[in-house]
């Protein structure tokens, strides 16, 4: 993949850039609207679909779950939006579409615009880690762990559970209690009011659909949808050329720019995604729009190929599981063996 050198115009100015995105920043109102209309819609339509085939056909069923799980990925992203308060001009608008969106993706709403704002703040900072962020270790760190603690890390890094057991657990159990933000009321408030209204939505569900309504379109809906989610978090912060510092030399911007990288996705899964593969822009200046972020790159053309990846280029992502602070790399746990050796 792409590696970005402090040498490039784009690195140069990593400050600057703020100034120049600030014009992409204010939303269409129109434009918002329609947006979410095409993805709602599509989205309830093929949850009654899937619902009414699953009459004659298991099959079928999951099928169409397993299509409606890209609208309910782009829900997402448009409570991801309605949370950074770019969506909508008027912020309390945005925000109770967030939070409805949340009942939808099984995410309060307030929490998670809680800890994600954590994410934005710190990410990259090697002493700001552990709140909305994935667990990642420097080779140093992992050596100075027991065996046991070796193993517990190298499970969690396990792509069946990165990507498989770890959504699951995230949006189904995780997200039901404020963890990390236990003490502040406000956020208690947020999960158990969406807990509420998840608990009336499945109450609905199995009263006109039965069980297998929860089985074969709830489910595959939500836990397609969240392993995607989880899948594009990652690879967003987690390749090899990314960005960590000490926090002493730690600069926001620079880490925005280096450490998100541009995962050039098909225009279909684009449009899936809500634009979210244009992720060093977002981290940039999260108040622009996901609809105007390819209106940035059409328009500087220097920010394309800022940590460009592709999808086959991705894949090697996977395999990346610590941070070499000498190598300024993240490694594979073989590459750090034969360091060790």
């Amino acid at each position: 993949m792409a590696e970005i050198t402090h040498n490039t115009p784009a690195a140069a100015a990593a400050r600057d850039w703020v100034k120049i995105l600030a014009s992409y920043r204010e939303p269409n109102t129109l434009r918002s609207s329609f947006e979410l209309a095409v993805s709602l819609v599509p989205f309830v339509v093929l949850w009654i679909a899937a619902c009414w085939v699953a009459q004659y056909s298991y099959l079928g069923a999951f099928l169409l779950s397993a299509l409606n799980g890209g609208f309910l990925l782009r829900l997402f992203c448009i409570q991801h939006d309605c949370g950074h308060g770019s969506f909508f001009g008027n912020r309390n608008v945005s925000d109770w579409i967030g939070r409805a969106l949340g009942v939808i993706t099984l995410t309060p709403y307030d929490v998670w615009r809680r800890t994600h704002s954590i994410h934005h703040s710190h990410a990259g900072d090697l002493d700001q880690r552990g709140i909305g962020d994935v667990m990642t270790l420097t080779v140093e760190e992992y050596h100075q762990r027991t065996a046991f603690g070796r193993f517990l890390y190298r499970a969690y890094r396990h792509p069946l559970v990165l990507f498989g057991i770890g959504p699951a657990y995230l949006f189904i159990l995780e997200y039901r209690l404020p963890l990390g933000l236990m003490n502040q009321g406000r956020y208690w408030v947020s999960a158990m009011a969406t807990n509420l209204a998840i608990a009336a939505v499945l109450t609905v569900i199995i009263y006109f659909g039965g069980l297998q309504a929860l089985f074969l379109v709830f489910l595959p809906t939500t836990l397609i949808a969240a392993s995607v989610g989880v899948w594009l978090f990652y690879v967003q912060h987690q390749f090899e050329t990314t960005h960590w510092e000490n926090h002493e030399k730690w600069q926001l911007h620079e880490a925005a720019l280096h450490g998100s990288s541009h995962y050039d996705l098909p225009p279909i899964l684009r449009w899936f995604t809500a634009n979210i593969g244009i992720h060093h822009v977002h981290h940039l200046y999260s108040r622009i729009p996901f609809y105007r972020l390819s209106e940035v790159l059409n328009d500087h053309r220097e920010l394309v190929e800022c940590s460009r990846m592709t999808f086959m280029q991705s894949l090697k992502c996977a395999s990346l599981d610590l941070w070499d602070e000498k190598s300024r790399r993240l490694i594979s746990f073989a590459a750090a063996r034969r360091q060790a050796a």
